[in-house]
């Protein structure tokens, strides 16, 4: 596969550049220059971009960062994908609904983002699409891997509190970024485009998600479930972010996802950086 990674040093980005060596890189992506001369040189079948700003709370007061990152950058990577003839992949969001529904979102739903973030993502959705290149875009939710992700920051305040408390009546389906890349993979391989929903296999409270890896540890610290009000947040969220997965497949179980990453983890010498950074 001839493809190129945008944003390899993020915790999906790298998972995707370790299973395609050599096509891993980082660029500002809402740089035209830079990105056609990349598209130029590298000449890719597939470009496969996992920059993006993802700061949820950030995002209600930094909109040009957010602005620059989902969406001028997704439109900028479009156009040259457009010009050189390569396919586009492109990530968002569950953000982009406002979780008003009593199941899962399907790929058909109509979008609804009730904070800056969401919107951006959004609106990066729609200039992809805009933009006549041939468009897979992968909306996914609470991506999980890096040292920056939910599991390893519950396991930093577990080290300092005997309970914590954790938000309960938002829904999630926790997804392990090496599971993601590779069903991205194979919904390149299987040529996929539009709108596909890609989560790891069932729906979860945050304060669920969390008790499951404080288990995976050993950690005997309680996790309190508390409401969405007990946390204010600059940003709102969305009580219902599960996604349906009828188009595509489940990934497997974010329980079993949950054990391989804990394993891995505890089997990672502590100084080692386990190739994973901040990002989609």
């Amino acid at each position: 596969m001839n493809a190129l990674v945008l944003g390899a040093r993020g915790q999906l980005g790298s998972e995707l550049a370790r299973l395609l060596p050599g096509a891993g890189v980082t660029a500002p992506i809402h740089e035209k220059d830079v990105i056609e001369e990349l598209l130029d040189d590298r000449r890719p079948d597939i470009v496969i971009n996992c920059a993006a700003y993802n700061a949820v709370d950030r995002a209600e007061t930094e909109g040009d960062a957010a602005h620059a990152a989902n969406v001028a950058g997704p439109a900028v990577v479009a156009a040259a994908c457009r010009r050189t003839g390569a396919s586009l992949v492109h990530f968002s969001t569950n953000f982009v609904f406002d979780g008003s529904l009593d199941r899962p979102y399907v790929e058909a739903d109509e979008p609804a983002p009730i904070s800056a973030y969401g919107e951006s993502k959004l609106a990066g959705e729609r200039m992809v699409f805009g933009s006549g290149a041939r468009v897979l875009v992968i909306r996914t939710a609470a991506v999980f891997g890096g040292p920056r992700s939910f599991p390893r920051r519950i396991l930093e305040r577990a080290t300092s509190a005997d309970r914590i408390p954790v938000v309960g009546d938002q829904l999630i389906n926790p997804t392990y970024a090496r599971d993601l890349a590779e069903a991205t993979l194979e919904l390149v391989e299987r040529d996929f485009t539009g709108i596909v929903h890609v989560v790891g296999g069932g729906c979860a409270g945050w304060d669920v998600f969390a008790r499951a890896a404080l288990e995976e540890f050993g950690v005997r610290t309680q996790v309190d479930s508390v409401p969405t009000e007990a946390f204010p947040t600059a940003a709102r969220r969305p009580r219902n972010g599960c996604l349906d997965t009828t188009r595509f497949h489940a990934l497997r179980p974010w329980q079993e996802a949950l054990h391989s990453w804990a394993a891995e983890v505890q089997q990672t010498p502590p100084h080692s950086s386990g190739g994973q950074g901040s990002g989609a």
